[in-house]
């Protein structure tokens, strides 16, 4: 969410960003229902001030006086209560409109509509070459015994999977070591709460926008999230944090649900797209400072880096341009691990920068060194993802006899095993 100061200042720099951003706001609507707000509180709060200032001057006037003045109250009274009852719809909808209003962008953002315009950074490790025709992911994990989708299907439907054996205890032995990768920099591990309230959903900003790709538990009106940020986001909501404890660093360990009903028909065989998947995310809530969240920012996307660099895969940075970063996004990176049976790059990491934006909805504050109370700033980025990147994992260290050697960062959570398969 934008203050309602800067969309006024900035109108035609935002009709831009939404038109970039491929989102759809009424802004000049938005504006006039401001007016209209400000219209009504006026009006309301003179009749405040008169019913105080009369309810005052009462006790010392004439039975007369004393009579009129009643009869007058009551008429200010029912005028006070028609212009409230105006004032609730107005302030509804121009609610609504202010929660699709989009965060402006970073300098460095390419302008694009889709994916297509992403600009790739940089490439960090090289791509191997197979003396052999290399097994895909699935076809190893069947051969191993330690993946079953077919089964997983069955059980769940489509977008299901099933991990067994030796396969279950490399994604569990992932989840651990990026638990402690990430702990061992400074951020708070925290196993958060995947049923939320709507509330969580919005200010952290993904609704409106997400609703199609959430799942809805209707009879308890409760959501399953598909990203520990939500939780994270939330923890400090309504709170007035001090600057002396900035930054906040945390990593949510978490279950994650997605309906992928943007996805129709798109990477259904395998690992990449699936309903229900393990994370650890990283979360960072900061000062009101610009140059401050990118300093954060480049640490966030160190981290995954590195991370991706100690189990050696090899990865792309991608710059993602406007129409494919999201409502909330100031600036944001993706990573993309090399997997063989896709013949290129997928995404395995995303790594965001926010400003206020979520802040302002989630009424997340900090007291300055003046004794100013300021919005915070936050940012994110994972730290794994998982069964995704079971994909370049197995598929990039696979032998020719059809065996899986262990990232050796992973054996010691492994019992020192070595390779998959006998």
């Amino acid at each position: 969410m934008l203050d309602i100061k800067y969309i006024r200042e900035n109108i035609e720099q935002l009709k831009n960003v939404a038109r970039h951003k491929n989102i759809e706001v009424d802004l000049e609507k938005l504006l006039g229902l401001d007016d209209q707000r400000k219209k009504l509180t006026q009006k309301i709060e003179e009749l405040r001030t008169k019913k105080n200032q009369v309810s005052k001057e009462i006790p010392g006037m004439q039975e007369g006086e004393k009579s009129a003045a009643l009869r007058e109250m009551k008429e200010v009274d029912a005028l006070q209560g028609e212009l409230e009852q105006k004032f609730k719809p107005v302030m509804e909808e121009l609610q609504t409109l202010l929660l699709k209003v989009p965060m402006y962008v970073h300098e460095d953002v390419p302008v694009g509509i889709d994916e297509t315009s992403n600009v790739e950074l940089e490439r960090i490790g090289e791509v191997p070459k197979f003396k052999f025709a290399p097994k895909d992911h699935l076809q190893l994990g069947k051969d191993l015994g330690i993946i079953d989708n077919e089964r997983a299907v069955k059980i769940g439907g489509t977008r299901s999977y099933l991990l067994k054996g030796d396969g279950a205890r490399l994604e569990l032995a992932l989840m651990k070591y990026a638990s402690d990768f990430i702990s061992r920099k400074g951020y708070d591990l925290m196993s958060v709460p995947v049923i939320v309230n709507r509330e969580a959903l919005e200010g952290t900003g993904f609704f409106p926008g997400a609703e199609e790709e959430t799942y809805h538990l209707e009879k308890d009106d409760k959501y399953l999230v598909g990203t520990s940020e939500v939780a994270l986001g939330s923890f400090h909501a309504d709170e007035i944090l001090e600057e002396k404890d900035l930054p906040k660093k945390f990593a949510g360990y978490s279950v994650c649900f997605r309906r992928e009903a943007g996805a129709y028909g798109k990477d259904t065989r395998g690992l990449y797209r699936v309903h229900q998947f393990l994370k650890v995310e990283q979360f960072v809530i900061c000062k009101n400072d610009n140059e401050e969240s990118m300093k954060m920012f480049s640490e966030l996307l160190a981290n995954s880096k590195e991370f991706l660099q100690t189990l050696n895969l090899p990865f792309r940075t991608l710059n993602i341009c406007t129409g494919d970063m999201g409502q909330g996004k100031y600036y944001m990176n993706d990573l993309e691990t090399w997997m063989p049976s896709r013949g290129d790059y997928g995404e395995t990491h995303s790594c965001s920068a926010l400003l206020d934006f979520q802040a302002r909805r989630l009424n997340l504050r900090y007291k300055d060194k003046e004794g100013k109370v300021q919005f915070c700033h936050t940012l994110n980025n994972t730290v794994i993802a998982t069964p995704r990147v079971l994909i370049p994992i197995l598929e990039l260290n696979q032998t020719e006899d059809g065996k899986v050697k262990i990232p050796e960062v992973l054996q010691p959570y492994m019992d020192n095993q070595q390779v998959i398969g006998n």
